[in-house]
């Protein structure tokens, strides 16, 4: 498993949260302390960001840290839907059916004794 670092993903995930609460660079660069043209280059993913500056944009932004990191947060319901979606959109119609197949069939199962392994990791 790749356990690479998008920066670029992770920049326009800012952005998006940026754009959404209606700031534009300037505000959030202020709010936090940095330089506009350096949060200008992690929105475009030409510079790394650390985790504290992170930190301070997530919670500049009102937004989950996790959600800027992985594009999804865990404390809603429904995290999976935009991860399956994309799994999904991958595959070919046949896997598609595959997936379909065992997801209804795990949903509809009564067992109290299936015995799934089960992958947290995204």
């Amino acid at each position: 498993m790749k356990n690479d670092i998008d920066y670029s993903l992770i920049g326009e995930r800012i952005r998006e949260a940026r754009k959404k609460k209606g700031w534009s660079q300037e505000k959030l660069s202020e709010e936090i302390d940095i330089a506009t043209a350096f949060l200008s280059r992690v929105e475009r993913g030409h510079s790394q960001i650390n985790l504290k500056r992170l930190a301070q944009i997530a919670n500049a932004l009102d937004v989950p840290m996790e959600t800027l990191i992985t594009g999804v947060t865990t404390s809603s319901d429904k995290y999976l839907d935009k991860e399956l979606y994309k799994v999904l959109i991958n595959c070919t119609p046949d896997k598609q059916k595959l997936i379909y197949n065992i997801a209804k069939a795990v949903s509809e199962s009564k067992s109290a004794n299936l015995d799934l392994k089960i992958d947290t990791k995204i």
